[in-house]
């Protein structure tokens, strides 16, 4: 663990449409209790406003942002094209992932997360980035053994777990020096439980917590908030990626009440 302060890194839902009101709206709403927020890519398949444009949005609204970015849909030159963009509207920071399955077509295959650090690492030697902030990169790990390459990463997203037990487990079993963020996510009902267990693999959702979610829909973000707590406290990690799927006002109002 850094020696930063504990930090909550706020996912927020990217507009399917040419409208950035809902953004807008999570943004205020959530910037009670985020320290950063982390705008995805393409989320789950579909095709969203640029998670650039977006982050530029978070920036211009007095926030942090990270900007995700997914090597599924890029060959190398759009890539190339997100970087000038984000340099020209200061977004500094990236998570680069694989990315979800699509919905329809098909990924371009000539890109991966390794490519993409090292195309960044490399953009120094690059006179069209002259005088640009060089930007942080993170990358995302599984819940086990981190390929030796991921540890070039600037930051390490961890994937999302509702076991306290099984993150910690993975921390100590994978040491490094950079901030590292435990992924944790609001179970908003049975059918996303069925959806996470199909697309995470690994994930042990508690049976628990799922009935508890069928009866009541905060039970799902009074369980999230207080793992947020239980991470912090043990000081293990760095902070908390945190995803409030559609419970954002309440995530928002829960947390603010739990940290004040």
């Amino acid at each position: 663990m850094t020696n930063q302060p504990f930090q909550i890194i706020c996912e927020i839902e990217p507009p399917t449409r040419p409208d950035l009101k809902h953004v807008r709206h999570q943004i205020g709403t959530l910037s009670k209790v985020a320290d950063t927020f982390l705008v995805p890519d393409n989320h789950i398949g579909r095709a969203t406003v640029s998670s650039v444009a977006v982050a530029h949005e978070v920036e211009a609204m007095g926030g942090r942002s990270i900007a995700c970015l997914n090597s599924r849909d890029r060959n190398l030159l759009g890539f190339r094209r997100d970087l000038l963009t984000a340099a020209a509207y200061g977004v500094d920071q990236f998570l680069f992932v694989y990315g979800d399955k699509p919905s329809s077509g098909s990924r371009t295959g000539e890109l991966n997360v390794r490519a993409m650090i090292e195309e960044v690492r490399a953009l120094p030697k690059d006179s069209a980035f002259t005088g640009v902030r060089p930007f942080r990169v993170g990358t995302a790990a599984a819940l086990r053994p981190l390929p030796a390459w991921k540890r070039a990463a600037d930051f390490m997203f961890v994937q999302v777990s509702f076991s306290l037990e099984a993150l910690l487990r993975w921390r100590e079993a994978n040491p490094m020096d950079v901030p590292v963020y435990a992924g944790v996510m609001v179970l908003a009902s049975e059918t996303h439980a069925q959806r996470l267990a199909a697309a995470i693999p690994d994930i042990d959702i508690p049976s628990e917590l799922v009935e508890k979610v069928a009866s009541d829909r905060l039970a799902g973000v009074e369980a999230t908030c207080e793992q947020v707590l239980q991470i912090r406290d043990s000081g293990a990690f760095d902070g908390v990626h945190l995803i409030p799927v559609a419970r954002y006002r309440e995530v928002a109002a829960r947390l603010e009440h739990l940290l004040s």
